[in-house]
């Protein structure tokens, strides 16, 4: 296994995936930033995308929706190399040639969710945080920041709250991997059924409509889960002395997880869901369309056609 860590099939599969992840996010950012908004400011009412951003448009400017592109693409670039990269390497590894399988691609995608989180949270901690600063909230209680950019935030972060404070919300963000793994799951299961077998590069449009089947099953399924993210990864929350790290998670999760549900209702737990599905949807789809075309055309310069096709 160790001669296939660094290998050009992976690479390629990481490159394809970092840039089509970066570009479909830059596309459809503001959606991103009316989701955020829902799950961390409580008292922010749940309207439908286009109100969010007309009223954060209003408030904060025309150029607020797209507050925190550059942290945000940076940290997704990272994240979505290193999960494609292992995603791939770790799937070519344990396969060696042999057809795959639903559970084999769920179980290669937790893996590499897994080593993407513990390497990538401290991004996303500083992006959530600098994508929030200088918004208006109706919530009275959340503290303004002032990050003069990435490096800033980083050392201010380390600084003030400490290391740790860099892998806030890691916990169910390790929890979270199901996300991308579920996804991932019914892409690959979906590309194989539309293949039957037969080694060929589906269409743009067979790739868009699976690449959001598979991002709305998968989001759907973890959205409680997503919300107590975005709210650990901004700070502004009280954690429970616990002497045990792990209790303290479970502990705050599960707080947090109740307290929304208290204030709101359970479906209080799936607030901005529909700015997260429209947003995530649609990304995920273009990505996967993105992906697909830039790896297949590299492939074919590299003469690795068949071969690619067959052993996905």
């Amino acid at each position: 296994m160790s001669a296939e860590v660094f290998s050009y099939e992976s690479l390629v599969h990481a490159v394809a995936g970092a840039v089509g992840s970066v570009t479909a996010m830059s596309v459809f950012f503001p959606l991103d930033t009316a989701r955020l908004r829902l799950q961390v400011d409580e008292n922010r009412k749940a309207k439908s995308t286009p109100s969010i951003l007309a009223d954060i448009i209003k408030e904060e400017g025309l150029l607020a929706p797209y507050r925190g592109w550059f942290p945000v693409i940076c940290s997704l670039c990272c994240s979505n190399f290193v999960y494609f990269y292992c995603f791939h390497w770790l799937k070519a590894s344990w396969l060696k040639d042999r057809q795959s399988t639903p559970s084999t691609d769920l179980i290669v995608g937790i893996a590499a969710g897994v080593i993407n989180v513990l390497l990538t949270t401290p991004l996303w901690v500083v992006n959530t945080r600098l994508k929030l600063q200088g918004s208006k909230f109706r919530n009275a209680d959340i503290r303004p920041t002032n990050y003069a950019g990435i490096l800033d935030a980083f050392q201010q972060i380390i600084r003030k709250e400490g290391v740790g404070a860099l892998w806030n919300g890691t916990f169910p963000s390790l929890l979270l991997v199901l996300n991308p793994a579920i996804q991932f799951m019914i892409y690959e299961g979906l590309k194989r059924q539309l293949r039957r077998g037969v080694p060929r590069e589906l269409s743009s449009l067979e790739v868009f409509i699976i690449g959001a089947v598979a991002k709305a099953v998968a989001t759907t399924f973890t959205y409680p889960l997503q919300t107590i993210q975005s709210i650990l990864r901004f700070g502004q929350f009280n954690t429970p002395n616990e002497k045990s790290k792990l209790l303290s998670s479970l502990q705050t999760i599960k707080g947090l997880l109740v307290n929304r549900a208290r204030k709101h209702g359970m479906l209080g737990l799936f607030k901005g869901l529909e700015a997260k599905l429209l947003q995530t949807v649609l990304t995920a789809a273009l990505m996967f369309l993105l992906y697909e075309k830039i790896a297949s055309c590299t492939f074919r310069v590299m003469g690795l056609s068949s071969n690619h096709y067959k052993k996905r």
